[in-house]
């Protein structure tokens, strides 16, 4: 029994190796996300001080450290590149897929396990993500693993008399506040009013009745704190207090405000769930279901992922910033209701509802047909520029990059509906294993050839000039900036140093002030006319896919 799960973690640990590890490098890092914490870890390795986040090699308050040592420990291994970015995603799949079998094959079986794995790394976000550069996976995992280990504290009654039973709750509780310390060191005191809320919930259900004592939750309490907290205890004893200042008013401000134009109507992250973790959400809903045959574990179990589930979901619901990867956490539950329906449909306990092959005909048929079509978009490009359908000038200018496309990527596409068709043909056939299948394998691969062959050309439609600009500039003794738009992407791959003239991180004295070397800009297409008339000493180099290069000669009377 051991010898045949240890194959399985074994199998489940290379295959996700395989799928996740291989052409990690194939494609530039996408502003702004992969990039800013790419960036910030080149930059501790640069100045060698691990304690300070830094961008432009100023302070950046925005992100606490765990992430950015990852990075930054694979860089030194790898060489600060692509690769070495996305790698510590990469193994938080390999984690992720082996931590919910496990959890999956103790809740009712191996093949459970297996179908959630199947869930997990066969939808279209959760294995795109694991083979990003962001900080969210870890975040998640470190959350999801926090609240897991508090799940199986809830199980067993508090008022137990059993003082090993009592020993073995609050090693557990002990360890879900360790990994709830990990997630607020990966991206701050978040992850603790994640968890809050949760408890809160699950509280109120309990009435507050023997869930967790007033000294249990001082350890939790104290245990989180200590680490979660460390890093910024180290930046006050530093004199580095007004970081953590600014950290604290960033959060409030994702809360209240649309951060970088980042905003979207309530229901954003409803859509975001449903159609990017397409195919397990046409799944997920049925599997929400109470199942008479489950037993008091796998109703506590469900009754916690339902908790999570809908606190992450509308806490940033309401949230006025709404980016796509702040729903991630609600991956882990929906994965989870998506390999439970599966389990009762192929056990037999549960039927497919016809419901199921809508969603799937729908969100599968749409995916499907925008793959097989987005070749012919560059084919006949010159007619969609000519009819003036799309009213964004920097948009246009993306469109006419010349980018290659063979013909043969709408096979994709192609691929992908006919094997929609055959799962739908083998689910109404009741061959419902095959269907399953079907469906989670061609998803997955379908995942896996769109991030090898299409992300690359669309890479180049919206920041592929770019990109090329500032990797010419790579070494050189030049200071290198974008006006009016916000970017990372020039200091990662122009590789920028450190300067002793501080005025050097001002925008406006690299515009018009008295530099001491030569000054390289970038601009979108739109600001042209207002950067004319405001800069007058730059000189426009060229123009290419939407962006405007400029250089500025040095003063002949700098300061220094």
């Amino acid at each position: 029994m051991k010898n045949s799960l240890l194959k399985l973690n074994l199998s489940i640990g290379l295959g996700a190796a395989l799928l996740l590890i291989p052409f990690l490098g194939r494609v530039h890092l996408f502003d702004w996300d992969e990039i800013n914490f790419a960036e910030c870890a080149r930059e501790m390795l640069v100045t060698h001080d691990f304690f300070t986040v830094r961008i432009n090699f100023l302070p950046f308050w925005e992100k606490p450290p765990l992430f950015i040592w990852l990075s930054a420990g694979c860089m030194e291994l790898f060489g600060v590149n692509e690769f070495a970015a996305r790698l510590p995603d990469a193994l938080c799949g390999i984690g992720t897929l082996l931590l919910v079998f496990n959890i999956g094959n103790r809740l009712y079986d191996k093949k459970m396990g297996l179908l959630w794995v199947l869930s997990y790394a066969g939808s279209t976000l959760p294995q795109f993500y694991f083979k990003s550069g962001i900080i969210d996976p870890w975040f998640n995992l470190f959350i999801f693993c926090g609240i897991y280990l508090f799940v199986l504290f809830t199980n067993t009654p508090a008022e137990s008399a059993n003082t090993e039973s009592s020993k073995e709750r609050l090693i557990l509780l002990i360890k879900s506040a360790f990994f709830i310390g990990l997630a607020v060191l990966t991206k701050g005191p978040v992850a603790i009013l994640i968890l809050g809320l949760c408890v809160l919930v699950y509280l109120l259900i309990k009435r507050f009745r023997n869930v967790i004592s007033f000294g249990q939750l001082i350890v939790y309490g104290a245990v989180v704190l200590s680490l979660g907290g460390i890093w910024f205890l180290i930046l006050w004893l530093s004199g580095n207090s007004a970081v953590i200042t600014e950290f604290f008013q960033y959060q409030v401000r994702l809360f209240q405000t649309q951060d970088s134009g980042h905003g979207g109507p309530f229901y954003y992250h409803f859509i975001v769930l449903l159609v990017g973790c397409f195919p397990a959400s046409a799944f997920a809903i049925w599997g929400m279901k109470k199942n008479t045959a489950d037993t008091l574990f796998q109703r506590h179990f469900r009754r916690w992922m339902l908790i999570l589930f809908w606190v992450v979901l509308l806490l940033f619901s309401i949230v006025n910033t709404k980016i796509i990867h702040y729903s991630s956490l609600c991956y882990f539950p929906l994965t989870y209701f998506s390999a439970r329906c599966m389990h009762g449909i192929l056990n037999g306990t549960q039927a497919w509802k016809k419901g199921i092959s809508i969603l799937i005909g729908i969100i599968g048929g749409l995916f499907g047909l925008v793959l097989l079509c987005l070749p012919l978009v560059d084919r006949f490009k010159s007619r969609l520029l000519a009819s003036n359908l799309i009213d964004d000038a920097f948009a246009v200018e993306n469109l006419k990059a010349q980018v290659h496309w063979s013909g043969w990527e709408g096979l994709i596409g192609a691929g992908s509906l006919v094997a929609l068709i055959v799962c739908l043909g083998m689910a109404h056939k009741k061959r419902t294993f095959t269907a399953v299948g079907i469906l989670f394998v061609t998803n997955l691969f379908v995942v896996e050839l769109s991030s090898l062959v299409i992300a690359p050309k669309i890479e180049q439609y919206v920041q592929g000039a770019a990109i090329e600009f500032y990797q010419e500039l790579r070494g050189k003794d030049c200071y290198l900036e974008t006006i009016t738009f916000k970017s990372y992407a020039q200091y990662f791959y122009g590789e920028i140093r450190p300067t002793k003239n501080n005025k050097s991180y001002l925008p406006d004295w690299l515009l018009d002030g008295p530099i001491d070397r030569p000054a390289y800009f970038s601009a979108k297409i739109t600001e042209t006319e207002t950067i004319r008339k405001l800069h007058p000493l730059l000189k426009e180099l060229y123009r290419k896919n939407g962006f405007v290069f400029y250089r500025r000669e040095p003063s002949p009377f700098n300061i220094q």
